[in-house]
């Protein structure tokens, strides 16, 4: 569980750390974001040279996966794929280090600064999402011809790991404020899921390597360019699951129509997608809210979880029961 004290030992620890990637000790490090990990932003006085520092949550990403994560996006950025930070060595050649707290190893990475500024659900969003499905449509036609290192692994986001038996981020059944028949109608949402998705199917064109969390707070825009950040959710899914994603914490919103329809257009700008793929995205989103419950129950000290905890339950219930109304 995070909490001040935690975050400024985390702090510290990277302060420790700051010559591995050559900087000043007297680097002012700040606490930059809080979710699965702890992200901070470090800023040299004098050069004005800063870069970001992930700290990795123990428990969550192994090492190898870490490792994983970082091949891929070393490979993105060496085929001009999306425009995301890059990962930066320390002085050993390795992309991760790590310091010692309470007797675990905290693992490090560093990425160089990106500009820019999130967008805002409350703006309009059209042009960005048809971006936004370009970009999509290139990493999928990527990792479809992509030669994975040999030690590559990454998790697996299918019915079983995000809502079923083995959730990845918990049980969404521990969600706060969920009712005895709340928890009935998401029962009854979770057959009807697994049920078409396994109509659907995990074909290689339908299933792989994906981002699996281009939700807003990941994205930077900086004029006409739309940077991508944060693939530490990085695994083996659907390809409409990463629309899902994009559309995080305000999948009731009526906009959400428009936007699967300007994501489309992006995307079938570079690659095709089917209309039985098209059809699927509404329970993609609702695979994604359901396991956005149980991230929120399972991390309620994060600031995210914070700004939505009283209210996502019942909206999670209220896009639930629409659902099974429509199917």
């Amino acid at each position: 569980m995070y909490n001040d004290q935690l975050i400024e030992t985390l702090r510290q620890g990277v302060i420790g750390l700051l010559d591995e990637w050559g900087l000043d000790p007297q680097t002012n490090v700040k606490l930059l974001a809080i979710s699965e990990n702890a992200t901070f932003r470090a800023g040299e006085l004098d050069t004005g040279r800063q870069i970001v520092l992930r700290v990795y949550r123990p428990g969550y990403n192994t090492q190898q996966e870490i490792e994983s994560e970082l091949d891929w996006i070393v490979a993105l950025r060496e085929e001009r794929i999306v425009e995301t930070p890059e990962p930066l060595v320390v002085k050993g050649g390795r992309h991760l280090t790590s310091f010692e707290m309470q007797g675990e190893q905290r693992l490090v990475a560093a990425f160089a600064f990106m500009t820019g500024v999130e967008p805002s659900p409350t703006e309009n969003l059209n042009s960005g999402f048809e971006q936004l499905g370009a970009i999509s449509a290139r990493l999928h036609q990527h990792v479809r011809t992509w030669k994975q290192p040999s030690s590559f692994v990454r998790k697996i986001w299918n019915f079983d790991t995000t809502v079923g038996p083995k959730p990845h981020w918990g049980d969404w059944r521990d969600a706060r404020k969920l009712t005895k028949d709340g928890e009935q109608l998401l029962e009854r949402t979770c057959l009807e899921l697994k049920r078409q998705l396994n109509e659907f199917g995990e074909g290689a064109d339908r299933f792989g390597l994906i981002h699996a969390d281009l939700r807003l707070a990941n994205l930077l825009v900086e004029g006409e360019r739309l940077g991508i950040i944060d693939f530490d959710d990085c695994g083996f899914g659907w390809f409409g699951y990463d629309f899902a994603a994009a559309v995080s914490f305000f999948e009731h919103e009526p906009i959400v129509a428009e936007l699967e329809d300007s994501w489309i257009r992006g995307y079938r700008s570079v690659a095709p997608l089917s209309e039985e793929d098209a059809k699927m995205f509404p329970t993609f989103v609702l695979l994604r809210r359901l396991l956005l419950t149980a991230w929120i129950g399972s991390h309620a000290e994060t600031p995210t979880a914070q700004d939505v905890i009283e209210t996502y339950t019942a909206g999670t219930i209220a896009l639930a029961d629409d659902f099974l109304s429509r199917t």
